[in-house]
Formats: structure tokens, sequence, C-alpha cells
């Protein structure tokens, strides 16, 4: 695992930090390994192409703010991360992605049945690691999935469906509703294990749980904005690939609301799926420039600040600090 950023902390809470990263990757690597060669390559393929490691990063940052990790928390971080990674295989296959964190994505590289397949052991990889934390955590798991599940659902469906009868603000919260489930719900998860399994009382549990969720909402938001501003070597992903799927993400929400007859190229394009290359670079290139991108940034900004504010009554830490640093981190990736 690459050395671990904690924004905002000292050098004390870093090594902590690093440490329990160090032990969650050599536990991930553990309980995925399997008597099958191809099956154990396969579960690690994207875990051992890198990325952010944001989940488990939380879970060990928010544990800080108790007594700090050990073994509980160091399986409840792998418990997230497989959750997460699980997500991935599948979100590959039904955006039909050529690219994950730099590499071929595991559709591309094994088939979309095999990379099906793949996720779901990963998920059950991780309902096995949670139910050796009791079951509080196991209906914590479930729960999260089903969030998750249902998240994606309404993403997939609501790019695919005309605005309802609220009209672009109830779409834009409609759409902020979708995020708080896909993906704020791990995220929340992620800082609640910590939390829990670091010893914290109920009450900071419910704050850090609370922040993790908004947090997540930040964290997709920022990711939706990069889609559009981005270059494939910059970001690991081909860009564009929300527009490709008709996915309506804030930019696109709040591009399709305007009213101006100079966006009305833009508006069409962004009507359904681009699938041809010559209409997505003209899309991409419309919506970079237009004041959708601002807007959206203003939004994620938004609710940064409320992230912020979940924190201001947990007594004062290096781990308070670098999590109010780490709001600060996620929502700068939309600038």
């Amino acid at each position: 695992m690459s050395t671990a950023t904690v924004p905002g902390s000292d050098d004390a809470l870093t090594g902590r930090v690093q440490t329990g990263l160090d032990r969650v990757a050599a536990r991930l690597e553990e309980v995925v390994d399997h008597d099958d060669p191809f099956i154990a390559e396969a579960n690690l393929h994207l875990a051992r192409a890198g990325g952010k490691r944001f989940r488990p990063l939380l879970t060990l940052l928010t544990s800080e703010v108790g007594r700090g990790w050990d073994d509980q928390v160091v399986d409840a971080a792998v418990g997230v991360e497989l959750t997460h990674l699980a997500s991935l295989y599948h979100d590959d296959v039904m955006d039909e992605a050529d690219l994950r964190r730099g590499v071929r994505s595991a559709n591309a590289r094994y088939g979309n049945a095999t990379a099906i397949l793949v996720g779901d052991l990963l998920f059950g990889t991780a309902s096995a690691v949670v139910a050796g934390l009791g079951p509080e955590a196991v209906k914590i798991q479930a729960e999260t999935f089903i969030r998750l599940c249902a998240g994606q659902i309404r993403d997939d469906r609501q790019g695919a469906t005309a605005p309802g009868a609220g009209g672009h603000d109830a779409a834009v919260e409609a759409y902020l509703s979708i995020l708080a489930d896909k993906t704020g719900s791990l995220i929340a998860t992620a800082a609640r294990y910590g939390a829990m399994f670091g010893g914290c009382d109920e009450g900071t549990v419910r704050t850090l749980t609370a922040y993790g969720e908004t947090l997540g909402v930040v964290f997709q938001l920022a990711d939706d904005l990069l889609d559009v501003a981005s270059e494939a070597d910059a970001s690991g992903k081909t860009p564009g690939a929300d527009l490709r799927e008709g996915k309506a993400t804030l930019p696109v929400l709040y591009a399709r609301g305007s009213s101006d007859p100079a966006d009305a190229r833009l508006r069409e394009l962004l009507a359904g799926p681009i699938e041809d290359p010559v209409e997505l670079a003209e899309a991409l290139e419309l919506l970079r420039a237009h004041p959708a991108m601002t807007q959206a940034r203003e939004r994620t900004l938004a609710m940064a600040a409320q992230a912020r504010s979940l924190l201001q009554d947990l007594e004062p830490s290096a781990a308070v600090d670098a999590l109010r640093a780490l709001v600060d981190g996620v929502a700068d990736r939309s600038r």
C-alpha cells in the first residue's frame, strides 16, 4: 500500500495511520487468497492496481477519535474496502468501462460474466470478514449493502427517465439523495465502524456516521466533476463515461435546467446517452465551459462545509483536525 497522505495531521498520527493501512493491505491479501490461482489473481486485480484507499483511511482516522485502531478496526476497514472493490467490478460491467485506476478494467480483461462473479465473490468475502465482528456489524453491513444497491439502481434508472413533476430543483435534490445511498452509505459505514470499534461513545458514533455520509456525497460530486473536467491520463478513468451512459450528474442537471437559447445544442446532446465519439467530445467541450460546472462546484463546496460543521462539537484532537482537512482534500478535487 502506498504511503498514507493524512492532511492536517501530525507525524505521530500519520505514522499510526500508515501502520494501520499496511496492516489493512496485508489482511486484505490474506482474506482474498484462493486455492485457484486465477481466482486469487482476479480477486486482487483492482486492489493491486492502487486507488486512494479512502475508506480504510477514514475507518482508521475515526478510530483515532477514540482509542485508536486494533485488529477489529483493521477487519472493519477490510470489510468496507472489499465491499467497495466488489462494487467497482459490477460498475465497470454496467458502464462498459475499459479503464479503472489506470489499468484495464476487470470486464475488459476477463469478460463481463467473470467480472460479475468475482464481484459477487468479493461481496461474500466482505460479509465473512464482517461476521467476525459480531451481529451489529453484520446488520450494518447488510443495511449498507441494501442502500448501496438501491442507490445504484435509482442512479441507473434516473438517467433513463424524464424529470418528475417537481422540475429542475426536485431533480437536483433527488440526485443528491441517490448519492447519499450509492456512495454516502458505504463511506458512512467506514466512519461508523472506526468510531464503534475505536471505542467512541454513541453520540460520537452518530456524529461521525453523519459526517461520513455527507463526506461521501462530496466525494461523488467531486468525482462527477472530474469525469467532465479531467483527462484520462490524470484520473486513470476515461473522461465522459457518465455522458456516454446518459447519467444525469449534477453538472448535467444544471446544464439541462438552462433556458438560454445559446445552450440549445448542449441540452440536445445531454438529453440521453452519447455514443458517437465526436458528439461526446463536443459535449465535453461545451459542458466544461458552461456555468453549470461552476454551479456544481459551488454545491459541492457547500456540502463540504456541511460535513465540516458536523465535527464542531467533537473534542479537539489531531484526528478531528485530520477529518476536517480530509473534507477539504476531497472537495478541492472539484476545483
